[in-house]
């Protein structure tokens, strides 16, 4: 399974945001989409949601898809994550898998959310409102309800930045995990370029709404494409066990 991008275009009336954007992202990997603050990375994971007008193709596993079937078949979670509700943490997760809330719920449905927001430390808050927990617990809850849907995409903006360093770790362990076992195409914009390079197996930066590179980590995070798309000098070395690190230096 693949999602095939072609020509992916959005256009805000006569503003050009992405342009022409063609790419491929494997089954069981986590792509990350890096860039600066403008370069569309918002834009893009949107359009591929189908939340946005846009032009070009979109296919799975060769299969060209329908914005119908775009909505059904990829979850999205926004970087805003601060939309109020007095539904208990327990009924947003569950929410991702049932069309409405009944009196009565599966037992096994009800069972799985909770092993669900487990994996995220959130157990304890399970019977609390939305509204009543903080924005970083708040963004975990909406990540738990978009991996709750078991789609074939997923699509995440920004899924740690209101995050504690142990929850980013454990936040991006659990797309790696559950890309390699349930073969989920995962597309993950960041900003943290060193756990980007530690966490995902590709990336593709964009750069004023064109590609300007992809591919593996070690192909993509060099000091000549960081000075294309983020206007910066940075040194880019190479751990002990192959780990990337991308150390910034000034700017251009």
């Amino acid at each position: 399974m693949s999602l095939r991008i072609e020509n992916l275009s959005v256009s805000h009336g006569a503003h050009s945001v992405i342009r022409g954007v063609t790419d491929l992202w494997p089954n069981g990997q986590v792509t990350a989409l890096i860039g600066c603050n403008g370069a569309g990375k918002s834009t893009f994971l949107q359009a591929l949601a189908g939340l946005l007008p846009a032009r070009g193709n979109l296919s799975l596993d060769e299969a060209r898809l329908t914005p119908d079937q775009r909505r059904s078949q990829i979850a999205y979670m926004p970087q805003d994550t601060s939309a109020h509700s007095s539904l208990t943490v327990l009924e947003v997760v569950l929410l991702g898998r049932l069309g409405r809330l009944g009196l009565r719920l599966p037992a096994d449905l009800v069972e799985e959310a909770q092993q669900m927001l487990a994996a995220f430390n959130l157990s304890a808050l399970q019977a609390r409102q939305l509204d009543e927990i903080s924005g970083g617990q708040r963004q975990l809850v909406f990540l738990a309800q978009a991996l709750f849907r078991k789609p074939r995409v997923l699509l995440l903006d920004e899924p740690t930045a209101a995050l504690d360093l142990r929850h980013q770790l454990i936040v991006l362990e659990k797309l790696r995990e559950v890309a390699a076992q349930e073969g989920t195409v995962i597309g993950v914009a960041m900003h943290d370029l060193n756990l980007a390079a530690q966490y995902a197996d590709r990336m593709i930066g964009l750069g004023g709404g064109h590609k300007v590179s992809a591919g593996a980590p070690g192909t993509v995070l060099t000091p000549d494409t960081l000075r294309k798309m983020y206007a910066i000098e940075a040194e880019v070395s190479v751990a002990q066990g192959g780990r990337l690190s991308v150390f910034p230096l000034r700017p251009q």
